[in-house]
């Protein structure tokens, strides 16, 4: 498949906000526009597969590296509250021609739904990856223990493969672990995590889902627009209450579980998930 993907800047509050644009290839007709939201600690990277796999059926793809992340600027005085992230996403959205279909992982999903929820029509559509209003706390504290880990990072690759293997154990450790390296800056010789410390820090303000409950549940009362909820099986942040409290807040919502996966659906299980999306994307016309 061949891949046109191109690296783009957009203006956030916190200053650059880094991204890809994967156009779809020359012939195919354009569906419009998806906007892919990473989760906490994640990158824009995470989406890559999808964002090949969507582009290639006619879908101009943006994915974003949030404030604090990969390599979007970090806020000067430490701010990632959950609402700068939100005004955030209007800012982007507010330069693009047209309103996309919002993808959005855990934090991301997060964003976008309270985006939409308190100021209805900022999106076309709805996917939210893993993420529900009310989730099972001790998935959302085993995340961030390991956001908090390693704080004095890592002597080698090694070390960061055997630390995301122990957080996914599910998960195969890769052979080729080079990868990795779009995921960590070097400082002095060491390897840390490509996000901003003071992003887990309680001054930077919470964007724990268990303390945004209130605020989530509100937003999703006043959605309008088609969404789906993709789900892992194995997730230890979505469990069965979240999905029908989900549901009963946005009636009109569908859902999907993803038996193999678990909280990082898309990365888990791609082939299946963007199955799933695509018959979702195809009912928007």
């Amino acid at each position: 498949m061949s891949v046109n993907r191109e690296a783009v800047e957009f203006r956030g509050g916190a200053g650059s906000i880094a991204a890809d644009r994967w156009l779809p290839a020359a012939g195919v007709a354009d569906r419009g526009i998806v906007l892919m939201l990473h989760g906490g600690g994640q990158t824009r990277h995470s989406w890559n597969r999808a964002a090949a796999d969507l582009s290639a059926e006619g879908w101009t793809v943006y994915t974003l590296d949030a404030r604090g992340h990969g390599d979007s600027d970090w806020s000067a005085d430490g701010d990632y509250r959950l609402s700068e992230l939100v005004t955030d996403l209007h800012t982007v959205i507010g330069q693009l021609n047209q309103a996309p279909v919002v993808f959005g992982a855990s934090l991301g999903g997060m964003t976008g739904l309270i985006a939409e929820g308190e100021n209805p029509g900022t999106v076309r559509a709805l996917v939210l990856v893993d993420i529900t209003p009310k989730v099972e706390p001790e998935g959302v504290r085993r995340i961030g223990e390991f956001m908090k880990g390693n704080p004095d990072g890592f002597a080698s690759l090694d070390e960061v493969a055997d630390a995301v293997t122990a957080y996914q154990p599910h998960r195969t450790r890769p052979k080729n672990i080079e990868g990795l390296r779009r995921n960590l800056r070097e400082r002095n010789g060491r390897l840390y995590w490509h996000w901003d410390p003071a992003f887990t820090s309680p001054r930077s303000g919470s964007v724990d889902p268990v303390d945004n409950h209130s605020r989530m549940a509100t937003a999703a009362r006043d959605i309008a627009v088609p969404t789906l909820l993709v789900h892992g099986g194995r997730s230890d942040i979505v469990g069965a209450d979240g999905v029908e409290e989900l549901l009963g807040l946005i009636p009109h919502a569908q859902a999907v579980n993803v038996s193999a996966a678990g909280h990082m659906v898309a990365g888990d299980d791609n082939a299946i998930f963007v199955q799933e999306v695509g018959g979702f994307l195809d009912t928007l016309g």
